[in-house]
């Protein structure tokens, strides 16, 4: 027993379940986002993220922006720059933090929430989550954005400015054979 606990080519058991209860809807949200993308170096600036939310009856407006925007927060740095590398055997290549990269409050973009009140009829004060919506569309609302803005489709998270100076560099190079024709 203890040599499989030990054997140097172990690998992880994993499984993934989940249940969604039909008496608590989910909320719906759409989100949006403001990108400035430099095109020398790749770097995208996230400028503003808005998010639309029909999460039944707000109880606490306050406290319910507050998890909105937390969760944008949080959705950003996986949209942009966090990022955790592993070797071939599963570990951390960093030994510390201090190159994951998490947003000060001074690099943050304007965060606005907008309130889409319904009433949910399967709670009594007819309210649904808040939570977790916001995890949802960040990173597909940036990278829509940087497509918008300069034709790059980044399609892999967190977009680093070396993956879309990459993406400029194919949009450019097509756009010359294009050209040439």
């Amino acid at each position: 027993a203890l040599d499989t606990l030990h054997h140097s080519e172990q690998e992880q058991i994993m499984g993934v379940a989940s249940y969604v209860s039909p008496s608590s809807p989910p909320p719906f949200a759409a989100q949006f986002a403001e990108v400035t993308v430099d095109t020398e170096t790749g770097a995208v600036k996230v400028d503003k993220l808005v998010m639309a939310v029909d999460s039944g009856v707000i109880v606490n407006p306050l406290t319910a922006s507050g998890q909105i925007e937390g969760g944008m927060t949080q959705a950003l740095g996986y949209a942009v720059c966090e990022e955790m590398v592993y070797d071939e055997k599963g570990r951390a290549r960093e030994r510390n933090f201090g190159g994951y990269h998490i947003f000060r409050a001074d690099e943050m973009p304007k965060l606005e929430t907008i309130f889409v009140e319904t009433f949910e009829p399967s709670h009594p004060f007819g309210v649904k989550a808040v939570a977790e919506i916001p995890m949802d569309g960040v990173a597909p609302a940036v990278g829509n954005a940087i497509l918008d803005a300069v034709g790059v489709n980044t399609d892999e998270n967190p977009v680093t400015p070396e993956k879309v100076w990459k993406g400029l560099r194919s949009v450019y190079n097509n756009a010359d054979q294009r050209s040439k024709k």
